[in-house]
């Protein structure tokens, strides 16, 4: 048995655009049902939802053969948390928080075996398909995706030099807490928070650095895409089953 290749790390290299949603409800049942939809990528959350290592081992295989690569985002940088999301088979992950050069560094490191980083070797995991996967220890370096998540001013102060770390594949904008770090806290598509991001984006881009971020309305999405962004989630599942059950409700109420 031979790694799976991740396309998501393929396609972001080359540039190609990646549409992807964030998985927040800690349910394989509702994984399920975004896994047939056809995303190119999807996060599966575990800073702000409620999921836990045993939630997201399901949710990884509800991906499997699906065509859509799920990352992680661990709730902190912290490798034991990384070590445990790689063995269990987690194709790339999305560090929260990135505020250096050296968290940068630290972060690819946890995703690496020694002599390049400090991951603990474990044979029989997940990840390995219980030792079947004979060339996992070849190949993980090669397959697993690293993006780092710039969210304050001062780490888009220092987005080249994080986004050159060795190991990174690409960076993240989260607006909301960029929004809240400029003062506009519950307002992350205000106008000064993007006139900051989209700047930041061009620099990265014109320099071949692949950037992402979340955006809860399609038509951003499609525009931030048909720019200097290369991987753009459009929505949340969470958001997306409230607006639709308050919609359809109101829609009732209104023909009564």
């Amino acid at each position: 048995m031979k790694h799976p290749n991740n396309p998501f790390t393929r396609a972001i290299r080359n540039g190609e655009k990646q549409i992807g949603l964030w998985v927040s409800m800690a349910s394989d049942v509702s994984a399920d049902i975004v896994a047939s939809s056809g995303y190119d990528w999807v996060v599966i959350d575990m800073e702000h939802s409620p999921n836990t290592i045993p939630t997201v081992v399901t949710q990884l295989s509800v991906f499997d053969n699906s065509g859509t690569t799920p990352l992680v985002r661990p709730d902190w940088n912290d490798t034991v948390k990384v070590k445990r999301l790689l063995d269990i088979g987690a194709p790339g992950l999305l560090f929260p928080m990135v505020q250096s050069v050296e968290e940068a560094e630290a972060a690819v490191r946890a995703t690496r075996y020694p002599p390049r980083g400090v991951r603990g070797v474990a044979g029989a995991t997940r990840a390995t398909r219980y030792g079947r996967c004979k060339d996992y220890f070849e190949r993980v370096e090669e397959e697993t995706t690293v993006i780092v998540q710039l969210e304050t001013k001062q780490a888009l102060d220092q987005a080249e030099e994080i986004a050159a770390v060795d190991g990174v594949h690409g960076v993240f904008f989260g607006p909301a807490d960029i929004a809240a770090d400029m003062g506009f806290l519950g307002k992350p598509m205000s106008k000064e928070v993007w006139d900051l991001i989209l700047p930041t984006a061009a620099k990265l881009a014109n320099k071949g650095v692949r950037c992402g971020t979340l955006v809860l309305d399609s038509a951003k999405a499609a525009e931030l895409l048909r720019g200097d962004f290369t991987f753009v989630a459009c929505g949340l599942d969470s958001a997306l089953l409230a607006r639709s059950v308050d919609q359809l409700l109101a829609d009732v109420k209104s023909g009564i």
